[in-house]
This record gives structure tokens, C-alpha cells and sequence, in this order.
């Protein structure tokens, strides 16, 4: 089981939006050296809406070169198209990734059963450790804790993301689904006490400027360590909420070209984040003692 610090990784651009491989390199030493457990390519984090197919993929392979067997890497491979999520799944495992995240199908709304029926026929199609991912205030669809059941029971589908916020879903999920199952928390304002609760780590977006503090607090929380968890999540308070004073990877990207790590690349339809709010997101990683 993956567990810990899994950083949902941004994706550096120039400022033409051309992808920098150069500074992705750069990126994954970094959260190497800081101890993240493990990185998600081609999340939302990293703008996956905005790229093509082969665009995604080859950001899916160059990640998986460049941490060489070192940690855990999760491609982002889902879709609204059944048909598209198989073949980005394929190719995830192809290029050598050690599991896939597939969010729910967007937009288009489907019932429990279609649900069911979308992870279900891409587990089967292609053998690789796949963990869903539910985050309905992006997607409009909420996969709920009776349909997570139900696919737990599929030999591949290893885990769920549940970045809802409503922690009462830890137990409920844990209950329902085998001790094998992973929960891992979708929401950095929540994750520490989702993994006191029993989680299994975090998908973070705060894990890409503050990965060695999170690396510790998810891993204290884990372990139930209560008193250094929330210690450590103090520090972290202010990020998990500027992080998001945009709509993510907006802040995030800038924050990560603040600290030297890479350009302010990113594609429309998303902008680079407005002045008005700098100072506070700077004070946020200040306060972090990031810079």
C-alpha cells in the first residue's frame, strides 16, 4: 500500500505553455530530497485538462524516468470517457507508473450504477493498481461510500481519494471496504485529521511547497500521533488556506515559482495569479519558513 505524503506534482511551463521538462526534473529531486512518499502526475494540480494526449503521456513517462524507482509514482488517468480513461490508463502503465488515479467522470453526471460500471470495465481492461478519486465540487458527481464498496471488491482498484471534506466518510468507507483498502485524504485542510482518523495519507497540494513538513505531519498522524501532527499542521494552517485563494493550480504554480523552483508558465484557461494576492500567500510561506 502506498501510503504518506503523496504530492499531487504541478507541472512547470514556459511562458508559452511549452512544457519544461528541465524544471520537472528539478521538481521531482527536490520532493525526493525532501521526503515525499510518493508523486500523482497529471492530476488536476497538473493542469492534465489542458494538455493533450500526448502531452499527458509523455509528462506521465519523463516523471516516471526521472524518479527511477525511488518512490512510488501515480498517474492522473482519468476521464469522462470510459474510452479515454482506458487508453490513458494503458499507457500509464506502459510507460511504467506504479498506479493510476482516475477522478470521476466529469460533467456528464452518471448514476451510481454508471459509476460502477466506468471504474469496473477499466479495472478489468488494464491490470494496474488504479485508486478512484472523488472530489464532486469539481466534477459534479459524488461517488459515495455504498459505490466505493462495491468497486473495493475489484482485485485492482486498490483505494479512493475522498477529497469531500466531510470526515465522518473515513470510518464509513473503512467499515465498508477490507483492511487492504486504501482512504487518502483529498483535502489539505482536512488531512491531518483524516489520517488521525485512520487515513492512509494525503493527495496534497500543500505537499508541493511545504513537502517536508507535510512528509512529517501526515506520517505523525498516521502513526496517531496527535499532539506532533497538529504541532506540525499549526505551521501549515495558512497555506492550506491561500493555497487555494484561486482556483488550484493558480496559487500553487505561483508559489512554486516564488521559491526559484521553476518559470510562471501556465495555460489558459487559467492565468497567472493576480497581485492582490500575493502578500498574502507570501506571508503564508513565510510563516511556514519556506522563504
Amino acid at each position: 500500500m502506498i501510503q504518506g505524503s503523496i504530492v499531487a506534482l504541478v507541472t512547470p511551463m514556459e511562458n508559452n505553455g511549452a512544457i519544461d521538462k528541465k524544471s520537472l526534473k528539478k521538481l521531482v529531486e527536490y520532493h525526493i530530497e525532501q521526503g515525499t512518499d510518493s508523486i500523482v502526475v497529471m492530476g488536476t494540480t497538473g493542469e492534465s485538462a489542458t494538455l493533450d494526449e500526448n502531452e499527458h503521456c509523455d509528462v506521465v513517462k519523463c516523471v516516471v524516468d526521472y524518479v527511477a524507482g525511488r518512490l512510488p509514482v501515480i498517474a492522473g488517468t482519468g476521464a469522462n470517457s470510459t474510452t479515454e480513461a482506458i487508453l490513458l490508463t494503458s499507457r500509464a502503465k506502459q510507460a511504467g507508473a506504479d498506479a493510476c488515479l482516475l477522478v470521476t467522470p466529469y460533467y456528464n453526471k452518471p448514476t451510481a450504477e454508471g459509476l460502477f460500471q466506468h471504474y469496473k470495465v477499466i479495472a478489468e481492461t488494464v491490470d494496474i493498481p488504479q485508486i478512484l478519486y472523488n472530489v464532486p465540487s469539481r466534477t459534479g458527481c459524488d461517488m459515495l461510500p455504498e459505490t466505493i464498496a462495491r468497486l473495493a471488491k475489484i482485485d485492482n482498484i486498490v483505494g479512493v481519494k475522498e477529497a469531500t471534506g466531510e470526515l465522518n466518510r473515513v470510518k464509513i468507507i473503512s467499515d465498508l471496504c477490507a483492511d487492504d483498502f486504501a482512504i487518502y485524504s483529498g483535502d489539505d485542510a482536512t488531512s491531518c485529521e483524516f489520517c488521525l482518523l485512520g487515513g492512509n495519507g494525503s493527495i496534497t497540494v500543500t505537499g508541493n511547497v511545504a513537502p517536508k513538513l507535510v512528509h512529517e505531519m501526515i506520517k505523525a498522524a498516521i502513526e496517531g500521533n496527535r499532539k506532533l501532527a497538529e504541532s506540525i499542521n499549526l505551521k501549515l494552517v495558512a497555506l492550506h488556506e491561500h493555497l487555494f485563494i484561486q482556483s488550484n493550480p493558480i496559487p500553487v504554480k505561483w508559489a512554486v515559482a516564488e521559491m526559484g523552483l521553476m518559470g510562471k508558465g501556465i495555460r489558459l484557461p487559467l492565468t497567472w495569479l493576480t497581485e492582490d494576492c500575493f502578500k498574502p500567500l507570501r506571508n503564508a510561506l513565510q510563516q511556514a519558513k519556506i522563504i
